[in-house]
């Protein structure tokens, strides 16, 4: 069976205890003004020795590598809260003196559940970089460094298309990693894998570079869940897999450590591992620190990544594919199709094409397409070269953003605001508007799920529906996403009542 239909044991890694959470904790605001300042490796050949004096780096010698990353990578423990049911706060006091709280099916109220991973340092002022599902749906952070210093850290952003998160915690001259070129990384090279596997302090494993650019249609999947099948990415974003395969050992708590090489510089994210029983089973795979590097720098600046878009349908080519869509190379990959303002429509790419080449570098499959292009943000220019009925042909592309423009997308923040709620509203149905109308309330917002966020720790339970927003009536979502809309930072005030409950009011407030 092919590689891309076979990982039906895929699991993300790094989750010793977990809950299945929509994403609840606020994204702060980015810091716009500056760029993070990264560790990069140096292109010259600069000679590094270990602490006993031996040459660093010589194949099979793991030990500067580890003493360089070891400081640099963190563990990361996430708190998640989730909502009892109505159904379980009912059970009578009486009962649970004498029982305890499980009596019943549950506990009352906001339920506690942790989670934990890793985490790699990439500045020296407290920049963290790790996994977007190791921070989901967390209402708290905390960080321990190597030497055993703890610290709250808050989320200056996440992509799920890229599963890639970054944080913060307040701190200085910190040991930061250096960040490496993955595109140089050949397939048999030696590389380190460090993190906070089980729940254990900083762990070192070596292995080799098993392959490049794996697409494993796992990304944009809920983290939370054991096996893993494709599905499409969340937040409007196409997922953008071009994972380093390596052999070393990764299991749940490696998630967001590095995998280093043997100069111990970052070649990737370590991200998700391929297993029927969820601990590791020959292989892992790491988000490169290519796209590492792009995503963290985009998500401290914006607040949100920034990737260019060609706009075309594609399929990746064999020498049955070839014969079948009738091209003559069977390595590349094939233009079906073009989404609507596509990029690559616009500079002259038509249907039928084969992309062999973007900026000069070759390309065999679509997540080598994806990754090349997803490097660049809209507006910028690429050469893209195809094959045509048998002969190349160059074409220069200004990359555009998924909407079709070439302008810069800021992050929505109303979006950021409602995500803190931690909870899903919908609309009253006619039926609940007629009901509530014998009450005197001609409109409402209802309470459709609490999974984590301010809701999980405000008593509210799912069906509750909000009636007032700081006192202003609101009768739907959009009405209520407006209420909310700039109050970042700010106390919040709701009222709202059950619908088998109608004479009881009942108001509730948090700071957003």
């Amino acid at each position: 069976m092919s590689m891309k239909t076979n990982w039906k044991g895929l699991v993300l890694v790094g989750l010793i205890s977990s809950a299945s959470t929509i994403a609840g904790l606020k994204l702060l605001g980015p810091d716009s003004d500056r760029d993070v300042i990264f560790k990069e490796a140096a292109s010259e050949n600069i000679a590094r020795f270990t602490s006993a004096g031996a040459p660093a780096g010589a194949p099979g010698d793991f030990v500067y590598a580890a003493e360089a990353t070891t400081p640099t990578v963190v563990h990361i423990k996430s708190t998640v809260t989730r909502q009892a049911s109505r159904g379980q706060q009912q059970i009578p006091d009486i009962f649970r003196d004498f029982f305890g709280d499980d009596f019943g099916g549950g506990q009352r109220g906001p339920q506690q559940s942790e989670a934990t991973g890793s985490g790699v340092i990439i500045s020296n002022d407290g920049y963290i970089v790790t996994n977007n599902h190791v921070v989901e749906g967390a209402q708290e952070l905390e960080v321990t460094l190597h030497n055993k210093g703890k610290f709250r850290a808050k989320v200056i952003g996440t992509d799920p298309s890229t599963d890639i998160a970054v944080i913060k915690i307040e701190g200085k001259d910190l040991p930061a990693v250096t960040i490496g070129n993955s595109d140089a990384v050949k397939v048999g090279e030696w590389v380190v894998a460090v993190g906070n596997p089980f729940n254990l302090e900083s762990t070192v494993t070596a292995g080799i570079v098993s392959a490049k650019g794996r697409g494993l249609g796992i990304i944009g999947q809920s983290s939370r869940r054991n096996q893993m099948q494709p599905t499409a990415a969340t937040a409007g974003d196409s997922p953008l897999e071009s994972f380093i395969q390596t052999d070393a050992v990764v299991n749940p708590g490696n998630s967001g450590g590095a995998l280093v090489n043997l100069k111990g510089e970052l070649i990737g994210i370590n991200t998700a591992i391929a297993s029927p029983t969820g601990s590791f089973a020959g292989y892992a795979f790491a988000v490169p620190s290519s796209i590492v590097k792009k995503v963290s720098s985009d998500l401290i600046k914006f607040g949100n990544v920034q990737r260019g878009y060609l706009g075309i349908s594609l399929d990746d080519l064999d020498s049955r594919k070839a014969e079948e869509y009738g091209v003559k190379v069977n390595d590349g990959v094939y233009v079906r199709d073009f989404t609507e303002n596509s990029a690559a429509k616009a500079g002259g790419v038509a249907k039928g094409d084969v992309i062999v080449k973007v900026d000069g570098m070759n390309i065999h499959s679509i997540p080598e397409l994806q990754q090349s292009i997803g490097l660049h943000k809209p507006g910028d220019k690429v050469n893209v070269t195809v094959n045509r009925d048998g002969k190349e042909k160059d074409l220069n592309i200004t990359l555009r953003n998924r909407t079709g423009g070439s302008e810069i997308i800021k992050r929505d923040e109303s979006a950021a605001v409602m995500s803190s709620l931690g909870a899903q509203f919908g609309n009253l149905s006619d039926q609940e508007k007629q009901r509530l109308s014998r009450y005197k309330i001609d409109g409402g917002v209802k309470v459709l799920s609490i999974d984590g966020g301010k809701f999980a720790r405000s008593q509210v339970e799912e069906g509750f529906i909000i009636t007032k927003v700081n006192g202003k009536a609101v009768k739907t979502v959009k009405e209520f996403e407006a209420a909310i809309a700039g109050k970042e930072e700010s106390m919040v005030q709701f009222e709202g009542l059950y619908p088998d409950a109608p004479y009881d009011v009942y108001s509730f407030g948090f700071r957003l």
